[in-house]
């Protein structure tokens, strides 16, 4: 006999079985044109945002520099700011966010990890207050007590107020 009935909150089983969220977790599912539009979408993302495009963009924009410098000094600005700047900025924010992107799907497997292994050891001090539960009641009743029984409490589902 056990003082204290466990009930395994229904969130539980379910983590277990997904596993952290993945980006692929986030990609539509449905259709083909659907599945197409993001393979499509991602292929030209990894390509922008890569070093390489903005090491191409950036030779591409010095192409009509010369033209700009020719232009004087409000035609140089225009330049900077409307085909060097926008190009090349494009793809190197592109890289540094997919960097951070990187990082923080790092960051969420190690919290996954964490909670795991938080998880784990939770079940191993329930294990251990089973077996002293088990260990109490049989003193309880070599010195002729009954104990009684404690239901559990309700996990918290997150509706009550």
């Amino acid at each position: 006999m056990s003082l204290y009935e466990h009930l395994t909150h229904p969130h539980l089983n379910s983590r277990a079985s997904r596993g952290p969220v993945k980006v692929t977790d986030q990609m539509p599912q449905g259709n083909a044109v659907a599945r197409f539009n993001t393979k499509v979408a991602i292929v030209v993302t990894r390509a922008v945002g890569s070093m390489w495009c903005a090491y191409a963009f950036a030779l591409f924009d010095l192409i009509s520099l010369p033209d700009a410098v020719r232009g004087g000094a409000a035609s140089i600005v225009s330049w900077v700011a409307q085909t060097f700047l926008q190009l090349v900025l494009l793809s190197v924010i592109m890289v540094g966010q997919n960097v951070q992107a990187a990082a923080a799907d790092k960051r969420a497997e190690a919290t996954f990890d964490d909670a795991s292994a938080t998880l784990h050891e939770v079940a191993q001090l329930r294990a251990h207050l089973a077996a002293q539960d088990a260990l109490l009641t049989r003193i309880a009743e070599q010195v002729g007590l009954a104990p009684d029984r404690i239901p559990a409490a309700r996990p918290d589902d997150g509706t009550s107020a």
